[in-house]
């Protein structure tokens, strides 16, 4: 698994106007090439009345899947140009289709190209590129006695943490980066003098914001 990699939040759409004409940007965090094409498949029956939907998306950790679709517009002015825009903007697993509705007013090509980009631009501002980091679980149950010295701790070094429980003993979830996460275990061995009883968890992505 990655490190770390940069996607976007959420689905979402933002449309400009460009001579007349609309272009509507719609984009999807994918994990599958299968969802790409499905929410491709969705945007089209949606806007079946539209002159144009083209499309393009990068999925998968080396960027595997890659397609783009001019969808009737003049090859390489509308597909290629949404790929340029997720390649340029470090994107992955990620799927944009821009909807084009014509006014009545001709482009050209270098319009068109421009065109698409912007569309494209337009509906990635809108679904908030994100970071998605790798994190691991590593849960550690302490007496009450260090409670208040361990979330100090982690407070002072940033490390995220989830819900606290409180039994008999007090069980912290912490999140470390995953390549860290046995040196963590480590440290917290030796901060509590060996008196936690630390497991290590699950690996998961987590959001964070783009820096």
């Amino acid at each position: 698994m990655l490190q770390e990699y940069k996607t976007v939040k959420q689905q979402a759409s933002d449309e400009i106007v460009i001579k007349k004409s609309r272009f509507i940007g719609h984009v999807k965090p994918v994990v599958t090439e299968e969802e790409a094409i499905a929410f491709i498949e969705t945007i089209k029956k949606e806007h079946w009345s539209a002159t144009h939907n083209c499309s393009a998306y990068v999925v998968g950790e080396r960027d595997q899947f890659q397609k783009q679709s001019d969808d009737g517009e003049p090859s390489g002015t509308a597909g290629k140009p949404i790929l340029e825009v997720i390649k340029n903007q470090g994107l992955k697993n990620v799927v944009v289709v821009v909807t084009r509705y014509f006014g009545g007013i001709m482009l050209g090509a270098g319009g068109l190209i421009r065109a698409y980009t912007d569309g494209a631009v337009a509906g990635l501002a809108a679904a908030k590129p994100i970071r998605q980091v790798l994190h691991r679980e590593v849960r550690i149950a302490i007496d009450y006695t260090w409670h208040g010295k361990v979330d100090n701790e982690l407070r002072g070094r940033e490390v995220l943490t989830g819900p606290t429980e409180f039994t008999d003993k007090v069980t912290v979830l912490a999140l470390p980066l995953a390549a860290e996460a046995e040196r963590f275990a480590a440290w917290m061995t030796d901060l509590t003098q060996g008196q936690a009883q630390i497991e290590l968890g699950e690996v998961k992505y987590v959001e964070h914001p783009v820096e």
